[in-house]
């Protein structure tokens, strides 16, 4: 539903030949040297989890969208929407927060708003971030230059961090060692920029998990994408938790991972360069574009079949980002 209010009701009124494409990031080529521009917004629910809160997590998620343009996060401007009666010492552990993700990132928070709302007109805090990156890549990250072949690789467990959020709520007093994986991809992408012309796609699985990425893949290119549930990563607390919550990890929310399409000849390198990169641990081969010109996801399950990996239909974990 959120798809179709973006695409029936938004880009027929704002898009001017760039936001239709629906790219987590610009690139701004025609300023001269490529630049890289986005915007989000963070409405998470706890405010703070195990392995963040809102302020870290709204710091990540933009200069992870930046990355997934091949840029360096640069600057950031910041926005903090305030409820009325918000405690100044959460305040201020998330402005620490944001400040300490920040200099991790290697970005300067260079402007921002502040507003604060009547009691009862937010839910606590709400932060819109935008970001400035510098394209560090002369080759174009496109679904376009994906071809039969391509290699899919996923970076590290998926769906901590949804799970984290999910379990950390009141309703939920289940034991699991669970915490987000929010933290900035950009160590991860530096690496695999030296593949070149080998590196064809980035995209980080926030919202809907790898099952939603992969089925964007699909469909971007009109191809079939085939996986191995036994290849891709998931945290042993993870499949445990999302069991007894009757919960598809695939399915749940990324905020520090990201998957490529890369040449299939190119995989090897590619794990290569990640083998030292602590933010890949259990980076992995998951699975390749197939000639098939039909778009949608099958996922070879652990028992030998197969089956369809359908794209998370609603919002499966509502105000998890």
């Amino acid at each position: 539903m959120s798809g179709r209010l973006i695409r029936d009701l938004i880009l027929p009124r704002l898009d001017r030949g760039k936001l239709g494409a629906l790219p987590d990031s610009v690139v701004l080529s025609d300023l001269g040297d490529k630049i890289a521009f986005t915007t989000d917004s963070f409405v998470v629910s706890p405010i703070f989890f195990p392995g963040g809160n809102i302020g870290s997590l709204s710091v990540h998620g933009t200069c992870n969208d930046l990355t997934c343009s091949g840029a360096r996060p640069i600057f950031l401007s910041v926005g903090l929407i305030l409820e009325e009666g918000f405690p100044i010492e959460e305040l201020s552990d998330i402005l620490d927060s944001m400040s300490e993700a920040a200099d991790l990132c290697g970005v300067e928070i260079v402007t921002g708003d502040t507003k604060v709302t009547p009691k009862g007109a937010a839910d606590r805090i709400f932060i819109n971030t935008a970001g400035i990156g510098r394209v560090e890549t002369a080759i174009e990250l496109s679904p376009s230059r994906i071809v039969p072949g391509d290699a899919v690789i996923v970076s590290g467990p998926v769906g901590n961090h949804g799970m984290a959020v999910m379990l950390s709520r009141a309703e939920f007093s289940f034991d699991f060692d669970v915490k987000s994986d929010s933290a900035s991809v950009w160590p991860i992408v530096e690496r695999l920029l030296s593949l070149e012309d080998g590196l064809r796609f980035l995209r980080d699985p926030t919202r809907g998990g790898l099952s939603a990425t992969l089925n964007e893949i699909a469909n971007l290119t009109n191809l079939t994408v085939s996986v191995d549930e036994t290849a891709i990563p998931v945290a042993p607390e993870v499949a445990a938790a999302a069991e007894i919550l009757g919960i598809n990890p695939l399915e749940a929310a990324n905020e520090g991972k990201i998957v490529a399409v890369i040449d299939r000849d190119c995989v090897n390198k590619a794990l290569d360069l990640l083998r030292d990169c602590p933010q890949a641990a259990g980076a992995s081969f998951i699975g390749t574009i197939t000639p098939e010109r039909k778009p949608r996801v099958i996922i070879k399950t652990r028992i030998g079949g197969s089956r369809i990996l359908a794209e998370p239909s609603g919002e499966l974990l509502p105000r998890i980002c």
